[in-house]
């Protein structure tokens, strides 16, 4: 609790134009209210009094810019939950469409990897730590090669009618593996 408190103080005190954009014309050294008055506040208006905030605010623009049935947000100053892309997570969702398209068609697989893949995931993690390079180096190898066991094993297990049906989604996972 205390460590939210702090990041968010410390962050008002930084950043001049999260200030701006709040309304603040002048920097301030300390935050405007302690954040448990907005808990409060949410607590007293309820969900009917949120309602009609959210109303009040669109209603804010005028009719040729806004449909009734849309909402302008801006969410730039809004932190964004986004995470980097990397060949073992690829691998990873190759492994799980795998699966999808097996239980799909009917193919049974001789083995799934699912406990193995999961330590491996965790083990991969950290991968630029001195102490756990190693490791995690061998976990990534070893998510590679079950991922093309999988994918070979399940186009040799396809018939040509249904080899037809994911032959695009199997190109693509070639692409991510080569």
């Amino acid at each position: 609790m205390k460590a939210m408190k702090a990041f968010w103080t410390d962050r008002w005190v930084e950043n001049p134009y999260w200030q701006y954009f709040c309304g603040e014309v002048y920097f301030q050294h300390e935050p405007p209210f302690d954040r448990t008055e907005l808990i409060k506040f949410r607590k007293r208006i309820g969900e009917k009094g949120s309602e009609q905030l959210l109303k009040i605010s669109v209603q804010l623009f005028p009719k040729k810019e806004v449909q009734e049935d849309e909402v302008l947000l801006d969410t730039t100053v809004q932190e964004k939950n986004i995470t980097f892309l990397t060949d073992v997570k690829l691998q990873k969702k190759i492994i799980e469409k795998c699966r999808k398209i097996a239980d799909r068609e009917g193919i049974e697989l001789r083995q799934t990897y699912k406990r193995e893949l999961k330590q491996l995931m965790i083990d991969q993690r950290f991968y630029s730590h001195p102490r756990r390079k190693k490791k995690a180096r061998a976990a990534a190898r070893r998510i590679k090669v079950i991922t093309g066991r999988i994918v070979r094993e399940i186009d040799r297990k396809m018939d040509s009618g249904i080899k037809e049906k994911y032959e695009a989604l199997f190109s693509i996972f070639n692409k991510v593996l080569t």
